[in-house]
């Protein structure tokens, strides 16, 4: 199976032996980020910085004269990537005989929740959710789907992936997060998920739900779970049980197709800013209500839509079964393992791992991350690739 690794432009800019480095591993192929959220990163190899700061969202490249006058529009990393970052990273890896496809991350930027509230999700309770974007609004919706042809069809990109093309939830992997004392399952992670924006109301009502109706009962339903008198878990059963089996599936329709509308729309405008062989996939979850970077979506209708999807892996490859199962020519199912020990991953497991990813339908490997491995897991992803 062709293997791809990811990376940041910081891994590679300023250490001139990272390329060749990352080559040697055995993969054939980046994922190169070109658009991405705030994070704190080791470079465990690097000659001249050991940790980087990504202060916030951003793209790492000059944006161009599209966003002139727009109020929505990407913000330039800092010094942590300045200039045309990622082109500069992409022609060191294509030198030395990778090929490079674009990463790209959409609805989640905690610098745009907090200089404009207005974009963020809104819970039941009033409480803003300033990480993740609001897919149903129009404005970040035209914000997004530029985004994604802007940051996705880079110079010398053979293709993208597509991460966060959804849903942004009450999950997140904020700094200092103290939200893990109550333990919320899929139905509760749900509920405190949905969005009470004025175009989220629209939209319930547009399903035939009272808005203010609705989020009375959302806070009703998980006031037990609060209090650890009622389990939030359960899948989809889960959600019906709290909320109501009518409520709960009208959420779902107007939240699925909101969802459905914008991948389309993201994806078409890749497609016409792209030349032709280019590929787009999408980091995806087979459950439509799930959200996060791995957006929830349908299998067969994504399918239909991208060339394939990126399908986490790490616990197991179960979830690439629902996209298998669709027995789509051609596409793309993509088994993303991570492969740094320190961050739960199986570097030694690798051959393994992607052997029973394949038995399920996995067409490629993705693995997170090359910047962030020891050399010593890097070194085990080596033995594991030479066993394909």
């Amino acid at each position: 199976m062709r293997a791809s690794a990811f990376v940041y432009p910081w891994d590679v800019n300023g250490d001139p032996a990272a390329a060749e480095f990352i080559a040697r591993t055995g993969v054939e192929q980046v994922t190169l980020a070109a658009a991405y959220h705030s994070t704190r990163a080791l470079t465990p190899r690097h000659p001249r910085h050991r940790v980087v700061t990504a202060e916030y969202a951003a793209v790492l490249y000059p944006p161009d004269a599209r966003w002139a006058g727009r109020d929505l529009r990407p913000y330039e990393a800092g010094d942590w990537a300045p200039g045309d970052a990622w082109g500069e990273a992409a022609a060191a890896l294509a030198d030395a005989g990778l090929e490079v496809h674009t990463w790209v991350v959409l609805a989640h930027n905690s610098r745009l929740g907090a200089e404009r509230p207005r974009t963020s999700v809104v819970n039941a309770y009033g409480d803003r959710y300033p990480w993740a974007p609001c897919i149903a609004q129009p404005a970040t919706r035209a914000y997004l789907t530029g985004l994604a042809a802007e940051a996705a069809v880079r110079p010398g990109a053979r293709g993208t992936e597509l991460e966060s093309l959804g849903w942004y939830g009450l999950a997140h992997l904020h700094a200092h997060d103290k939200t893990g004392g109550v333990g919320l399952g899929d139905a509760g992670q749900y509920l405190m998920s949905l969005c009470f924006c004025p175009d989220c109301r629209a939209g319930y009502g547009g399903q035939g739900l009272d808005p203010d109706a609705l989020a009375a009962a959302v806070r009703a339903a998980l006031e037990p779970v609060w209090r650890g008198a009622v389990p939030s878990d359960g899948g989809w059963a889960g959600v019906e049980k709290l909320l109501g089996e009518a409520s709960a599936n009208a959420t779902r329709a107007w939240r699925d197709e909101t969802a459905r509308t914008l991948q389309e729309a993201a994806v078409a405008a890749v497609r016409a800013a792209a030349p032709g062989g280019f590929r787009v996939l999408l980091h995806a979850d087979p459950v439509s209500y799930h959200c996060g970077a791995n957006a929830g979506v349908d299998p067969a209708h994504i399918l239909s839509v991208a060339d394939g999807v990126v399908v986490p892996c790490t616990g197991g490859a179960g979830l690439l079964t629902p996209f298998a199962e669709q027995d789509r020519a051609g596409a793309v199912l993509a088994a993303n393992l991570t492969v740094v020990s320190g961050m739960g991953g199986r570097p030694e497991a690798l051959a393994g791992d992607a052997a029973r990813a394949r038995e399920l339908g996995a067409t490629e490997l993705r693995l997170y991350h090359a910047g962030l491995a020891s050399d010593g897991d890097l070194e085990a992803v080596r033995s594991g690739l030479a066993e394909r």
